[in-house]
């Protein structure tokens, strides 16, 4: 669970709802994408006004955000839960992914430019420095951060603040799914030979080629959270 979070004595209590809302809304979505609240769990009101040390106003505003971009569901007259997890619904995240991500890539590399071709070295050269032990998953926050730096870098000139909020959502859909599979050994060290790749064909401009490696990058991750065993089929 989340570290408790600290109110401060408000000077405009309409901004301060605002603040505290936000801070609860990313302190929940932490703990949901790390597994820590685990899919079906039904989020009481009061237990979280107490583990977040927030008020009723600011707490509903959160999970009503929450609710909007899948992470809970609201149940008529029954408050939150956790948004399940199945196989299914994983397959459809990633090929909806995928059919976004393309249209986003394909758009970037048409609109391509030295920022954009910077921006991706730069990121690929973070993520890459990471040292995995023994080949395991982006466990830590910052490994995280960049891996996510770096797929973002890939589709940052599509020109569509609406298409890149979509696919955030989707990245951090499918997180929880990694998160929730616990899966340690991830890729045996291919996943960096996997972004070497898709690095090398965005920057000669091979879009059906980039396309191609980074859909099949979120699909053999896919089968590996399925094949951990730890998901239901519907």
């Amino acid at each position: 669970m989340a570290d408790k979070l600290a109110e401060n004595n408000p000077v405009d209590s309409s901004t301060q709802n605002e603040t505290l809302a936000s801070s609860v809304y990313q302190a929940l979505l932490d703990d949901i994408l790390a597994g820590k609240l685990i899919p079906g769990h039904k989020l009481r009101l009061q237990a979280l006004k107490n583990d977040y040390n927030v008020g009723n106003s600011p707490l509903r505003e959160a999970l009503n955000r929450l609710s909007a971009n899948g992470m809970v569901v609201r149940e008529e007259n029954k408050g939150f839960r956790v948004s399940p997890a199945s196989i299914s619904e994983l397959q459809e995240l990633i090929r909806t992914r995928c059919w976004l991500e393309e249209i986003a890539l394909r758009e970037s590399i048409r609109n391509a430019n030295d920022q954009y071709d910077e921006r991706i070295v730069l990121a690929y050269h973070r993520v890459s420095k990471l040292a995995l032990s023994n080949g395991s998953s982006y466990s830590s926050p910052e490994q995280e951060n960049k891996h996510r730096e770096f797929h973002q870098s890939l589709i940052s000139a599509c020109n569509s603040k609406i298409l890149l909020k979509y696919c955030e959502q989707l990245h951090e859909q499918t997180l929880r799914y990694r998160n929730l599979a616990a899966v340690v050994q991830y890729r045996e060290g291919h996943e960096g030979d996997e972004h070497r790749a898709i690095r090398d064909a965005v920057l000669e401009r091979k879009a059906d080629i980039a396309v191609d490696l980074l859909t099949s990058h979120y699909k053999i991750t896919a089968e590996i959270v399925i094949s951990s065993g730890s998901l239901s089929q519907t």
